[in-house]
């Protein structure tokens, strides 16, 4: 079951295939039934009218999100479904395949850091589905979250930085959701004794390419900025969380430097990809084999930057 990522019109288009031993009109009433919906749906549904247009009605779970309403944009029963869910589409079809189905997922969305929480959620979501549909007990919360949310996060790219350059310099730009509060990832980044402008950064905030200079600002858990010499000139290393969602932490670090420092980009991009990574792998108490990555990584970066 594993999903697809990709792109159509600027979105993130996230694809889930499942056959499920059950027959098409059985599979109908679990997509569209609350009391069959409140077994693996990720939202209550409180109501849902099976019309072309019709409402979906959500009860609210988090305080983070309002309670909210879908309309269903696509209807033919009882092979098709397709309604908003807090304005992501969601589409549900549903293909006769022997005594079962083949049940085809898609859910598109803008937000694309979030697709290895999507992804994590939704796999236990469709596997809730098929124990439901079995009459087995259903747990929708999977215990290794963390554990395949970053899993999902490598595999689809998520983990990867980007590189900007304009006359005056370049900018690094990685953008990360890690699956733990902002109390947990703050410390693991920034330490335990809060830095103040002036101070040498943290090391848990530093790479090798990049020579820390001195804090610049310093506003915990949410920003962590200081500058580095580079040439004449100073460069900036920028973190900023955002926490108070139930799917973790938003991480983004960005890294500027002078046009004359290009030559840095691939090695940066390298060291601040692998040290987003032994964040993520600390946060969940993990170790990966001895293995350095980091030649392979600058290779593959210097040629992305090279082909631009």
């Amino acid at each position: 079951m594993n999903p697809t990522l990709e792109t159509a019109d600027g979105r993130s288009v996230l694809r889930f295939e499942r056959r499920l031993a059950h027959p098409v009109e059985k599979v109908w009433r679990a997509l569209t039934d609350p009391a069959h919906l409140a077994h693996w749906f990720p939202s209550a549904v409180e109501e849902i009218d099976l019309r072309l247009g019709g409402e979906v009605r959500f009860t609210q779970e988090y305080e983070e999100i309002p309670l909210g309403s879908g309309e269903i944009a696509e209807l033919d029963p009882p092979h098709v479904l397709a309604f908003t869910w807090y304005e992501d589409p969601l589409r549900w079809e549903l293909r006769p395949d022997g005594e079962g189905c083949l049940l085809v997922f898609t859910h598109t969305f803008t937000d694309r850091p979030m697709a290895g929480s999507f992804a994590t959620g939704w796999e236990a979501c469709l596997s809730a589905l098929g124990s439901a549909l079995a009459g087995a007990p259903t747990r929708p919360a999977p215990e290794d979250y963390p554990e395949r949310h970053d899993a999902y996060a490598e595999a689809f790219g998520l983990d990867e930085g980007v590189v900007v350059e304009d006359a005056d310099g370049w900018t690094i730009r990685f953008e990360r959701n890690i699956p733990h509060p902002i109390e947990q990832v703050w410390p693991a980044l920034a330490g335990p004794t809060p830095a103040a402008a002036g101070d040498v950064p943290p090391p848990g905030a530093t790479v090798g390419p990049v020579p820390a200079g001195e804090v610049t600002e310093a506003a915990a858990p949410e920003v962590l900025e200081y500058s580095w010499p580079a040439g004449d000139a100073l460069g900036r290393v920028r973190w900023r969380l955002t926490g108070g969602h139930p799917a973790g932490t938003r991480v983004v670090l960005t890294c500027t430097g002078p046009a004359a420092e290009r030559g840095r980009c691939a090695a940066a991009l390298a060291a601040w990809h692998l040290r987003l990574r032994s964040l993520a792998d600390r946060l969940r108490d993990a170790e990966r084999p001895g293995s350095d990555e980091t030649g392979e990584l600058e290779r593959r970066y210097a040629a992305r930057i090279e082909a631009r």
